[in-house]
C-alpha cells in the first residue's frame, strides 16, 4: 500500500460516514414530514376532540348513565386530545415512516436478506396494527364492562383522561409487542439462533412466561391478563408453524441443488 493510499483512506471513510449521516436525516425529515402532514389534516377534520371521544368510546360505554370522564390538569382537556391526534397521525403514516427506514437500511443488505427483510417489516407491521385493533374492539370492552360490573354500587367512577391515556397507551404498546411474537418466531429460526424442535421443546415455559408478562404488563385482573396470555401463546405456536414450514421449503430447496449439482456431474 502506497503512503498516498495510507492518506486517503481515513478521508475515503469520513466521507462515507458523512453521507450515511446525510442519508439518515433526509429519510428523518421526510419521515417526520409525512407525519406533521397527517397530524395537520386530522387537527383540521375531524379534529383532535373528534380522535379523542374514539378512542375514549369503550371507556364511556361502560360508564353509569350521565357519568363523563374528567381533567384534573389546568390544560389537560387540550394536550391529551393533542397527544392522542400525534399519536393516530404517526399510526396513519406508518407506512411512509417504514419505508423510509426500509430504504435507508436496503442498500446494506444481500439480495436475499433484502427479500427476507422487506415481508417481515410489512408482516410486523400489520400484526403491530392488528394488535392495537384486538385491544381496542375486545380487550378493552371486555375490561371495562369487567370493571363497572365489579365496582360497588356506592362508587360513581370518574377517570381522569390524563390516567387514560396513559392506560390507553401502555395496552397499545403491550398488544402490539405480543402480536409480534411470529416474526420474532421466525427471525430465530431464520438466523439459525435456534430451531423449531428447540422452540416445541420450550413451549410450557413460554406458556408460564406468557402469564408473567401478562400478570406484570396489565391491571391487576384476570379477564385483561388471560387476554393477553392467550394471544400470546397461540401466536407463539403460529410462528412456529410458519417457521417449520419455512425450514422444511429451506430443506426442500437445498436438495433440489444438490440434485441438480449431481446431474450436472454426471
Amino acid at each position: 500500500m502506497t503512503r498516498e493510499a495510507i492518506v486517503t483512506q481515513p478521508d475515503d471513510t469520513q466521507d462515507t460516514f458523512i453521507s450515511h449521516l446525510v442519508e439518515l436525516r433526509t429519510r428523518l425529515l421526510r419521515a417526520a414530514m409525512a407525519v406533521l402532514a397527517v397530524f395537520v389534516i386530522l387537527f383540521l377534520y375531524p379534529g383532535p376532540s373528534a380522535i379523542y371521544d374514539i378512542l375514549a368510546q369503550p371507556m364511556l360505554a361502560s360508564l353509569p348513565q350521565g357519568t363523563r370522564m374528567i381533567a384534573t390538569g389546568v390544560i389537560t382537556p387540550f394536550m391529551v386530545p393533542i397527544k392522542v391526534t400525534l399519536l393516530a397521525s404517526f399510526i396513519v403514516s406508518l407506512p411512509i415512516v417504514l419505508y423510509q427506514a426500509w430504504a435507508f437500511i436496503a442498500p446494506g443488505l444481500y439480495k436475499h436478506e433484502q427479500r427476507l427483510a422487506l415481508p417481515l417489516i410489512a408482516s410486523s407491521t400489520l400484526l403491530f396494527l392488528l394488535g392495537m385493533a384486538f385491544c381496542y374492539f375486545v380487550v378493552f370492552r371486555t375490561v371495562f364492562q369487567f370493571i363497572a360490573h365489579f365496582a360497588p354500587e356506592s362508587i360513581t367512577p370518574a377517570p381522569d383522561i390524563e390516567a387514560y391515556l396513559g392506560f390507553v397507551m401502555t395496552m397499545f404498546v403491550a398488544f402490539g409487542i405480543t402480536f409480534e411474537v411470529p416474526v420474532a418466531v421466525i427471525l430465530l429460526v431464520k438466523t439459525g439462533i435456534v430451531s423449531v424442535k428447540k422452540l416445541r421443546a420450550v413451549r410450557g415455559y413460554v406458556v408460564v412466561s406468557a402469564f408473567i408478562i401478562a400478570a406484570v404488563i396489565t391491571p391487576p385482573d384476570v379477564v385483561s391478563q388471560f387476554m393477553l396470555a392467550l394471544p400470546l401463546c397461540l401466536l407463539f405456536e403460529l410462528g412456529i408453524f410458519v417457521a417449520s414450514l419455512l425450514e422444511r421449503k429451506s430443506a426442500d430447496d437445498s436438495q433440489t441443488a444438490d440434485d441438480a449439482g449431481t446431474q450436472e456431474t454426471e
